[in-house]
């Protein structure tokens, strides 16, 4: 659980429930701390693109969410002003990993960067993007 103003584990769950997108793709937050977050999303080949990876708009989708959670857990609701993602290699798998992380939260602006990775079915995972986002905190 955070103080002050940031957003818990359990909150976090919640607001990714809330959200039509993030239950469409089946995103879900594995765990959360203080300016950090995990989520999941399995593999869906309606998500694909005409090669048969992951849609890059799905790759960002992962990142910027993994940042706004891991921003929300310091700052509390915050929006993005700011986004971009490196892909590195096709993202195959059978689920994606993005982990975020807040690299400074100051009054006006919150920093976080999120990596993608893909597990395959054996379990080992390869890092395929990066993503960095610069959120607004909201008020109230």
């Amino acid at each position: 659980m955070t103080t002050g103003p940031g957003v818990d584990l359990e909150r976090l769950v919640a607001t990714n429930a809330s959200a039509a997108f993030n239950r469409l793709a089946g995103f879900e937050v594995v765990s959360a701390g203080t300016g950090t977050v995990e989520l999941r999303m399995p593999w869906r080949d309606d998500l694909t693109q005409y090669a048969g990876h992951l849609h890059a708009g799905m790759i960002a989708a992962l990142l910027d969410t993994a940042c706004g959670f891991a921003a929300a857990s310091i700052a509390g609701s915050v929006t993005a002003s700011h986004f971009s993602m490196n892909c590195l290699k096709p993202a195959l798998g059978r689920c994606f990993i993005a982990k975020g992380t807040t690299l400074r939260a100051g009054r006006r602006q919150v920093f976080a960067r999120a990596e993608l990775f893909a597990e395959n079915e054996q379990g080992e995972t390869s890092l395929v993007a990066t993503g960095e986002t610069v959120l607004v905190p909201l008020a109230g």
